[in-house]
């Protein structure tokens, strides 16, 4: 069974960081596809950033390019999105989701696996 784990959520300050985490089991990591989304409650979940299955290629929201950086562990199994200069709108639960597609996606409609998600309160 494929489980995505996210964490490293957590409260900060506008201009802060926070780096989260998500560790996938019960699958071959490399030739995933993976991405990060948000979501506000009451809102549709918004696709934050995304990887391609090699590595190799990344796209970002444009509301968070230049701050968030997303990476892609193969030897940890692991998913990263190390964010700075946080805003008082980047405040969401963060969800890791995973593909095994080779090209990246930011529609939440083309992941079949999703984490639990993880909690970014920002404050002003």
């Amino acid at each position: 069974q494929v489980q995505l784990v996210e964490s490293g959520g957590g409260s900060v300050q506008a201009g802060g960081s926070l780096r989260l985490s998500c560790v996938v089991s019960g699958t071959t990591f490399t030739g995933l596809t993976m991405a990060w989304f948000r979501q506000v409650s009451g809102a549709e979940r918004e696709g934050v950033a995304t990887i391609r299955s090699d590595g190799a290629s990344t796209f970002y929201a444009d509301s968070v390019k230049g701050r968030f950086t997303i990476i892609k562990d193969d030897f940890r199994k692991a998913l990263y999105l190390q964010m700075n200069s946080l805003k008082p709108e980047d405040t969401a639960m963060y969800y890791c989701a995973a593909r095994r597609v080779f090209w990246a996606d930011l529609s939440s409609k083309a992941y079949n696996y999703w984490g639990q998600g993880t909690q970014v309160t920002v404050s002003a």
